[in-house]
């Protein structure tokens, strides 16, 4: 060491090693500031999630550069929007069957991990943190209407990949409008511990395209489906919809009736009990009256005609969350 050297380091009888050991630990610091990138998860923790427009599908958002979360991206113009978006891989948590042809035929990749409106299991949970974490990215994950069970479940990605807090987490699903009588959806992120590595290896490969999903659960997702013509039947002034003019609106209530007649046959629904079947028959009788209903008003709308066919509309509704809030939030 010269002594101009010496001299700047403050080189006295105890300074020089002092400042010395200063300016090695500096150092040290910043080498260690400097670890390469893939040693450093990114994250997106201080990025409030970024609403977009895409047409043809419900309340998307990006919540980082390789996390997306929104609703159904049914057929080729919402499955190319996505494209054109750069997502390379859809996870959905929807019952309903996804279009894996089409996504295939665009290079998208589909995962279908199913879950319900009572949370996100710890297995599911897991699998989809493998499927972020492995698959080609961005990743856009969906349920029907993606204001419920998609955020939850993008939450908990949110959590494992991107640095979120629990609070970030809860805050998002707020953001997206899950809504706060699913508990279990809410409880899935305050509670939600990151898998350890045990748990990723046994998650294996058990990401599949098209998961077998309960009978009941299948119907319920039609009957989800028609109720939501129905309701674009009511904002239209129970007409077809100036946007889906081939929508029947009495048509739509005879299917309705017809799927809660066929939920009421199943096993599944007999091993609730009697409660849930009697609720069952109430609303198919429910839907039954509003396809009366509608066919009446399309007759002779008047004032009178339309007064029943809301109170008739309503009855099926009350009756669906009343019944939800019994057997599917928690």
């Amino acid at each position: 060491m010269t002594t101009k050297t010496r001299r700047a380091l403050g080189a006295t009888h105890w300074g020089g090693p002092f400042l010395l050991g200063v300016l090695l630990v500096s150092l040290a610091a910043n080498r260690q500031e400097r670890t390469p990138a893939e040693k450093v998860p990114a994250n997106s923790a201080d990025k409030a999630p970024e609403k977009l427009q895409i047409r043809g599908i419900e309340n998307t958002f990006r919540l980082s550069p390789r996390l997306y979360s929104g609703g159904d991206p049914r057929g080729v113009e919402a499955l190319t929007a996505l494209k054109d978006l750069g997502i390379k891989t859809i996870i959905s948590v929807d019952g309903a069957t996804p279009d894996v042809e089409t996504a295939r035929k665009l290079g998208i990749r589909y995962v279908h991990l199913p879950i319900g409106y009572d949370g996100v299991p710890r297995e599911q949970a897991v699998r989809l943190v493998k499927a972020v974490k492995t698959l080609p990215g961005p990743v856009y994950v969906h349920c029907h209407h993606g204001k419920h069970r998609g955020p939850a479940a993008a939450a908990v990605c949110g959590i494992a990949t991107e640095g979120w807090s629990k609070q970030q987490a809860v805050s998002w699903m707020e953001r997206a409008g899950t809504s706060p009588d699913y508990r279990g959806l809410y409880a899935s992120a305050r509670e939600f511990s990151r898998p350890s590595a045990d748990e990723m290896k046994q998650a294996g490969k058990e990401l599949p395209e098209r998961a077998k999903v309960p009978d009941l659960v299948g119907t319920m997702v039609q009957v989800d489906e028609r109720w939501d013509r129905l309701k674009a039947v009511q904002k239209a002034g129970f007409t077809a919809p100036a946007d889906q003019p081939d929508i029947d609106p009495t048509h739509e209530a005879l299917q309705l009736a017809e799927q809660f007649r066929e939920a009421s046959r199943l096993a599944e629904v007999r091993a609730k009990g009697e409660d849930f079947s009697r609720k069952l028959g109430a609303v198919e009788r429910q839907a039954a009256d509003l396809q009366e209903a509608l066919r009446g008003y399309a007759k002779v709308p008047s004032s009178e005609s339309r007064k029943g066919l809301e109170a008739a509309f309503i009855a099926v509704g009350r009756s669906c969350s009343g019944c939800h809030a019994r057997y599917r939030n928690n």
